[in-house]
């Protein structure tokens, strides 16, 4: 199968409207929150969010890190502190992380803050817009954060009514956007790695391709995991759809004929690795 029609459909057109939105209400905040999955930090960010914002300072959440690698977590992090980019570790399922918010924005916004105070309008909230590839967890982000307060702030001059706002509290309010993505693929891999974690809709995509190349960066990185789980070890020279007929062997998924079902193999390993059984995995 040629791996570019796996994402033909990926770019709607609605996200070139999407891309507009953000320009048009970046004056009216005072920084930009990116949301990323921490188990692909690098393929689940927007590549050309820093055009579209310009000098706009950012932030990123890097949500799902129950599911992640915790060691790789934390370099991540620290890598992009040596970029000048702030970086906090969440789950919005559980919270874990959250309490960081509130402060990491005001010292990002320490200047923005000192400034009010100059001109007289110390406590004037701290406006941030929040941006995301889709199923990354924006919603669950905004929804965790403005708890009891999900009601729009009031009407605010410049304000379209598309545009939904919300206060969290700690003088902090929220801009919601639609999801954001971009229009094509440079790196085939990264469409690759969004389709693990399900950014994807399964429905557009080869499954057994997918779930035979996860097994091959599994073998290669998280071999124990594998044995773990699945009580697999694959032989060295196994070819990579091999692997998948291996594990629907070993699963007792097979058809008429004691044919390997590798299409149930498939789901069944992208399923338990998107809800954290296989443990917690970084993939890039």
């Amino acid at each position: 199968m040629d791996e570019n029609n796996l994402y033909v459909q990926w770019f709607p057109g609605h996200m070139a409207k999407t891309r507009r939105q953000i320009k048009e209400s970046l004056p009216l905040v005072d920084a930009v929150v990116e949301i990323a999955d921490a188990r692909v930090p690098v393929s689940s960010r927007n590549p050309e969010l820093g055009e579209i914002i310009g000098k706009k300072p950012l932030m990123l959440i890097l949500n799902k890190c129950d599911l992640a690698d915790e060691n790789a977590t934390r370099r991540k992090i620290a890598e992009l502190e040596k970029q000048g980019i702030a970086a906090i570790a969440v789950d919005c399922r559980s919270g874990k992380g959250l309490n960081a918010f509130a402060p990491t924005v005001k010292k990002v916004l320490k200047d923005r803050i000192e400034a009010n105070v100059q001109k007289g309008m110390a406590g004037k909230p701290l406006r941030l817009m929040v941006v995301g590839i889709p199923n990354t967890g924006k919603s669950s982000f905004i929804n965790r954060m403005a708890g009891k307060n999900k009601a729009k702030v009031a009407d605010k001059p410049g304000v379209t009514r598309q545009n939904q706002w919300f206060n969290i509290g700690n003088g902090i309010e929220l801009l919601d956007t639609p999801g954001v993505l971009w229009p094509k693929f440079d790196d085939p891999d990264v469409g690759l790695r969004l389709a693990f974690i399900g950014s994807v809709k399964d429905t557009i995509m080869d499954l057994e391709l997918i779930a035979a190349r996860f097994l091959t960066i599994m073998n290669e990185n998280y071999p124990e995991r594998l044995k773990e789980r699945y009580k697999l070890e694959f032989p060295a020279d196994s070819e990579e759809f091999e692997r998948l007929e291996m594990l629907a062997k070993k699963r007792g998924m097979l058809i008429s004929g004691g044919e390997p079902n590798t299409e149930r193999a498939a789901v069944m390993l992208l399923d338990e690795y998107r809800a954290g059984k296989l443990g917690r995995i970084t993939l890039e």
